[in-house]
């Protein structure tokens, strides 16, 4: 699901990301992967008030990204699910396993969409020489934990700090899961559908460390029984709220207004922000 409109930015950067903690860091990346689709001129603007004036916009086939960076930091935001664009449509739906470049199989639309920015994107980052992160949401998730993991194969000199994805589909099966070492948080709001899909009957797994966000946006770790009663939750507090959950769940304003909320009752926001 695509993001809307633009908006005013909420990160402040005025220094190296990794000072940060985990949730100003996860709402930065949630942002920042709202921005990616949008068209240029907006998120380049949007870029530079967060403090990223440096954008640089990749598009081949309809697969896009974007690079932010400031003298600290290089962020490969890949852009998500557009419904309006087939070709978006058809990596989703493609879903066979194929192999993966680094171990394992993965899934064959999300392997192809990557596949079409891989060569430009890499001979741009082997000239880099900052902190790299990525992030992306829904198809941009995923196509974000495939480039995380060719990085560490590729000559690129600086390997990725940490991946962070928001509502992400599953990628890729268990020996490709295991071969995964980027530090990956992967964000789930409570019913968000695309987080459930590919299916587990298929081989596919999850990537990375789950934050998980119940019915009402606090984060919580819950056990089957409890995600379930959560989840039951949210979609009748959708209903009341004229709103199907699992698909109100997976837009990625939804991840960046509970994030923001998640941040303030962290304590974790320093003063001025």
């Amino acid at each position: 699901m695509a993001a809307s409109g633009s908006h005013e930015t909420i990160s402040r950067i005025a220094g190296p990301i990794e000072q940060w903690g985990l949730y100003r860091k996860s709402l930065l990346f949630a942002e920042l992967s709202r921005i990616a689709y949008l068209r240029q001129e907006p998120a380049a603007a949007m870029a530079q008030q967060i403090g990223l004036p440096q954008v640089e916009f990749f598009d081949v086939d309809g697969a896009q990204s974007y690079l932010f960076s400031n003298e600290y930091d290089l962020v490969l935001a890949c852009r998500g699910t557009e419904p309006r664009e087939w070709n978006d449509v058809k990596a989703d739906i493609n879903a066979w396993p194929v192999v993966a470049e680094t171990l394992g199989r993965v899934h064959r639309g999300f392997k192809k969409e990557a596949d079409d920015l891989w060569p430009v994107l890499e001979q741009r980052l082997l000239e880099n020489t900052k902190e790299l992160w990525l992030c992306g949401h829904s198809l941009g998730g995923a196509m974000a934990t495939i480039y995380a993991g060719r990085c560490k194969m590729s000559y690129i000199k600086t390997n990725p700090v940490e991946l962070f994805t928001y509502g992400s589909p599953r990628v890729g099966t268990k020996k490709y899961v295991a071969h995964c070492t980027v530090k990956h948080i992967r964000w789930v709001n409570n019913n968000d559908i695309v987080t459930r899909v590919p299916p587990t009957w298929m081989g596919y797994h999850h990537v990375g460390e789950e934050m998980y966000l119940n019915a009402y946006g606090k984060v919580r770790k819950h056990t089957p029984y409890q995600r379930l009663k959560d989840r039951c939750r949210g979609f009748v507090m959708g209903l009341k709220a004229g709103k199907i959950d699992n698909f109100s769940d997976h837009a990625i304003a939804r991840y960046v207004e509970y994030l923001y909320d998640v941040l303030i009752e962290s304590g974790e926001l320093p003063a001025p922000f």
